[in-house]
């Protein structure tokens, strides 16, 4: 077992599974946990702090977020919204929509589950992601909820950069509008790989036509063929845009608006005025989701793959674009 402890009862008080527990490891040195208190420590030295049952298993050395940020249940990614920006999302129409995310995770979850009972990773895991509707109650599908924050779903803190798991051990990873918010990506990419078993499955949305939304946890956008070279240790089962260029042409007409003041009260009528005007935008995105000038100009795209032992060259990956420039 990854996880040693003193008594059978100490596991109770915990978010995650004993099947969970047995597969976690210290971000540092990826080296056996074992409880001691309220902590889990590892014989490197790394000792991670439970709070309110959540290990908080980040490796401070390569992270851009420390322990001490969650002592006391602290806010890092999510911050606590506001009652005008909570009302606006209820009763207002989204200038976004994402396209085969259903169909996609539907898809995924076939695959993870053909050889049984599966172990799925969702990294930002903290809140539902749009559509995981379709597959969150798969009792074939055991899910393990991380995030960099406290969420409500959120079953262990850790850092895509250092994933706390044991090499081999997982069978799918969900990445939902994460990539975008951390610093390397293609590290995290690599411990995707690290992670999954042979046959593992990624799947991973990621924006590409979208300002900055994570304030200062904003860091990169990636092409469709820029998504497809992050993973290029992953043989390619599926991919293509997921938001397109209607929601794309929305984001940008709101915050060509908002570049205008940074006044509180005045972006929120903004926000207000940008989803009354321009929601109708996004459903263009029917017809343009596929072609090949939707790709060229998609607000986000998925990519869904296998776990390879090879890697495409760069040469070989040129020949697949499919946009129309």
């Amino acid at each position: 077992m990854a996880v040693n402890e003193t008594s059978p009862s100490d596991r109770s008080d915990l978010s995650v599974s004993i099947s969970i527990l047995d597969i976690l490891r210290c971000p540092k040195c990826k080296g056996k946990l074992t409880r001691v208190g309220g902590y889990l420590e590892c014989s490197c030295g790394g000792r991670y702090p439970i709070e309110d049952g959540i290990p908080i298993l980040i490796n401070e050395q390569n992270s851009v977020f420390s322990i001490a940020d969650y002592e006391g249940h602290g806010a890092t990614y999510f911050r606590p919204r506001s009652k005008a920006k909570e009302l606006i999302d209820r009763i207002l129409p989204d200038i976004g929509s994402n396209h085969h995310t259903k169909e996609n995770y539907r898809k995924f979850a076939d695959l993870v589950t053909k050889g049984g009972k599966a172990k799925v990773l969702v990294v930002g895991g903290g809140i539902l992601g749009a559509g995981m509707q379709e597959i969150i109650g798969n009792p074939e599908i055991e899910f393990i909820e991380s995030d960099v924050a406290f969420g409500p779903r959120t079953q262990i803190i850790c850092d895509g950069h250092d994933l706390p798991f044991e090499d081999e051990s997982l069978n799918g990873i969900i990445v939902q509008g994460v990539l975008e918010h951390v610093a390397d990506p293609h590290r995290c990419a690599e411990e995707f790989h690290r992670v999954l078993r042979a046959d593992g499955i990624v799947y991973a949305e990621t924006a590409f036509m979208q300002q900055v939304h994570g304030a200062e946890f904003d860091f990169t956008r990636f092409t469709e063929m820029g998504h497809r070279r992050l993973f290029r240790r992953f043989t390619e089962l599926a991919s293509g845009a997921v938001c397109g260029p209607g929601m794309a042409l929305a984001w940008s007409w709101q915050h060509f608006l908002l570049s205008f003041t940074t006044n509180r009260r005045a972006r929120q009528m903004i926000r207000v005025t940008v989803r009354l005007t321009a929601f109708w935008w996004k459903y263009f995105d029917a017809l343009l989701i596929d072609k090949p000038g939707g790709l060229d100009a998609a607000a986000g795209f998925y990519f869904m793959g296998r776990k390879s032992n090879t890697t495409i060259p760069d040469r070989e990956l040129v020949k697949n674009y499919r946009g129309a420039v």
